[in-house]
Formats: structure tokens, sequence, C-alpha cells
């Protein structure tokens, strides 16, 4: 199984240069092959295979003045450029033909060199290698910093370099780990949302909505559903805020309806009597109630509404 690792990669300006010019050898490598093949289609010629394209803009094109200064990145990417527009074709052809699934992949387009996002690959044939330091070797660029947020669990098989659209630079590693089996068990459990209990399950878990919920399905009307959720978090939130209480977390979080946009209530989870465990006990969560006619934090120059609507669990 191939996972992919992510990291972060700060170039200094020499290395950000050779970058760039990595990016565009790859981007000319990759116009060149598909002008090619646009070409011959035009004219009516049998499509041009792998072998030979890659031969024609990559070994051929760096003995012509033209292209000469390909020689000045690894050899590797400009491969990888080729292997790029391939598997592009490939998708495209079975698409075509339905052997894709999914939706309809388009016919390659090529390459600009303002697109938001240049990616170049590197693999094993290149040697590209992290060194003893933790930096990235990279032929022809040289050893890049990584801020390494995780341990790679194998040796990567490969490595790609993007930048985006902000400059950014990140290098994503392909490794190859062992498949890992769950454990077998013999339970289930099924968990649905609904509307008058809040996650129902057949293991008799219940996460009750508060009555004044169940008020608004009486058909009462918006105003008076709002006022009495505002009067019952009010009536929660001074429970919670007790003068002299030192649970600074609770006053915060409960605060007063009057001038505060959010109140967060303590709803109590309660579980069944069945075996297992998800029986016995209760649970604790927070839900949020949107105070009507407040201003919100959250959203500078925004009132919430002032109806029922505006209550949130």
């Amino acid at each position: 199984m191939q996972l992919r690792y992510n990291f972060r990669l700060y170039p200094t300006p020499a290395q950000r240069q050779s970058l760039a010019r990595a990016f565009g050898c790859a981007r000319v490598v990759f116009n060149d092959g598909l002008r090619l093949r646009v070409d011959a289609h035009r004219a009516g010629l049998a499509y041009v295979p792998d072998g030979v394209l890659q031969k024609t803009v990559t070994t051929d094109a760096k003995l012509t003045p033209e292209r000469a200064w390909l020689t000045e990145v690894s050899a590797v990417v400009l491969q990888q450029a080729v292997a790029d527009l391939n598997r592009a074709y490939r998708a495209f052809f079975d698409s075509v033909v339905g052997k894709r699934k999914g939706a309809r992949v388009g016919h390659p387009r090529f390459r600009s060199k303002k697109d938001s996002r240049q990616s170049i690959r590197f693999t094993n044939n290149s040697h590209f290698r992290i060194t003893d330091t933790g930096e990235l070797r990279l032929p022809k660029i040289g050893d890049v910093e990584v801020r390494w947020s995780r341990q790679l669990p194998t040796e990567p098989s490969s490595v790609t370099v993007t930048k985006d659209a902000c400059d950014r630079y990140f290098a994503s590693f392909v490794v190859e780990v062992a498949e890992v089996a769950l454990p077998s068990t013999s339970t289930e459990v099924g968990i649905d949302q609904a509307v008058r209990t809040g996650a129902p399950s057949h293991r008799k878990v219940r996460a009750h909505v508060p009555d004044v919920l169940d008020v608004w399905c009486g058909g009462r009307s918006q105003a008076a559903v709002g006022a009495d959720v505002d009067l019952w978090c009010r009536g929660v939130s001074d429970g919670l805020c007790k003068e002299g209480s030192s649970n600074k977390g609770a006053s915060l979080r409960a605060g007063s309806t009057a001038g505060v946009a959010s109140v967060s209530v303590l709803l109590v989870v309660e579980r069944g009597d069945a075996p297992g465990p998800l029986g016995g006990g209760a649970a604790k969560t927070w839900a949020t109630h949107r105070t009507p006619g407040t201003h919100d934090p959250g959203r500078p120059g925004r009132r919430t509404a002032r109806s029922g609507r505006s209550t949130r669990w």
C-alpha cells in the first residue's frame, strides 16, 4: 500500500532559482510532447508511441541549440514530465471508451508558467536522499531545508516538489507500507441523526434534544419559541455562573445572554443499560445557542436573526 507524506520546504534564494529552472524545463518538455502528438493527429498520422516521444523531446532535443539548456536540470525530471503526459493521455482514452469511472476526463492541455501550481518529480533513479541533518538532497538543486512534522515509516520511492500560488514549496514523499488488518469484532453500532432525538442508535444510546424544540414541533410561533429558548438558556447560564464561582471556563462559555451572541449549554447524553462500552453512565456535551438580536463577535457588523430559527444545537 502506498501512502503520501507532505512536508513544507524552505529553499534558499539560489535553490529557488534552480527549482524555477527545473519547473520551466519540465513544462517545456511536456508541452513539446503534447504539441508533437497534436500535430501528428491533425496531419492524420499514427499516434506517437511513448518511447519515441520521450527520445524526441528529451534525448534528441538536448542536442539542438534551441533546447540545449535542458541539460541544466536532472534527466529524471524531464522523463517524469513525459510520463505525466503519457498518463494524461491514457486517462483521456480510457474515459472516452468508458473504461474509466467517474467524470469524463478531457484532452491534455498545455502547461503555462502562470499556472497556480508548478511541480516536478524525482524518483529513486535520480538518487535523491534525506541527509543525516534532515535536509532533502535533490540533484542539481542542493540540500533543501525540510520542516519535518513526523517520521517517514519507510524509505520513500519518489518525491514531488510543488510550488503553489503563494510561493510556498512542499515535498510529497511516496512510501510503501504493509497493510495492517483491523481486529475483527462481533458488535456493530449504527447511529442516525434525527430531530426529536439527537443521536439514536440500536444500542439505546440517545442524545435528547431540549424540550423547547419539542414545543417548536407542536406548532407554536417562531417568536414564542425564540422567547422560550432565550429564557431557558438564560436560566442555564445563570445556574452555571453563580456568584463567587471559581469555574472560569463555565463562566466564559455560558456568559450572559444579554450581551453576547452565543451561549454554550451543557447537555447530558443519557445512555441505556445495554452491555458493552457504550452502556451505563452519562456523557456531557456542549451545544451552542445563538441569542436573538445580539452582535456576533465572529462576524463583525452582523446581527443574529430574531426568531426561533436562530437557535442552533
